[in-house]
């Protein structure tokens, strides 16, 4: 029964010092900065590619790429609906710009290693799979797709050991 007492005392005493030991070496939080505005040309595309829309896409995706050209969301969804519309030059050119901005920007390794099976290029598709093998600690969504999709690849294509 004293050892519960004396446990307990050190756990009131541990919440009761939590507040100084806190207070002393951790500033106090920053309010966190106004949300960005959400940019209209990005999410009017994002609209188009649900609707499968991939010329309008590309023209709302064009306008925010021109306005902000460091943006590699948009360079990738560029690159995206440029692929979905078969063109895989364009998708090349503008996953490329997106992973020059971002070389960790999981979505573009994603879609450009589906690119690559695209063109039957499984390496360079198994290269960014490694890349986002790295890039995701615990698997993430974009690296268990482009897995599944180059099975899927390997299952029905012709591969060389």
């Amino acid at each position: 029964m004293r050892k519960l007492h004396i446990a307990a005392l050190a756990f009131l005493a541990g919440l009761a010092l939590t507040p100084i030991v806190y207070a002393a070496d951790t500033p106090s939080p920053s309010p966190s900065p106004a949300p960005k505005p959400k940019d209209p040309d990005l999410e009017a595309g994002r609209q188009a590619i649900q609707a499968q829309n991939w010329k309008v896409a590309i023209e709302d995706f064009d306008r925010a790429a021109a306005r902000d050209p460091n943006n590699a969301d948009a360079q990738n969804l560029l690159g995206y609906s440029w692929r979905k519309s078969g063109n895989l030059d364009m998708a090349f050119k503008y996953y490329n710009e997106a992973l020059r901005l971002d070389p960790g920007h999981k979505g573009a390794h994603e879609y450009m290693g589906e690119a690559y099976l695209m063109a039957n290029n499984l390496p360079k598709a198994e290269e960014h799979l490694a890349s986002l093998n790295k890039l995701c600690f615990f698997s993430c969504s974009e690296y268990t797709a482009l897995k599944k999709a180059v099975e899927t690849y390997k299952a029905t294509h012709q591969v060389q050991n």
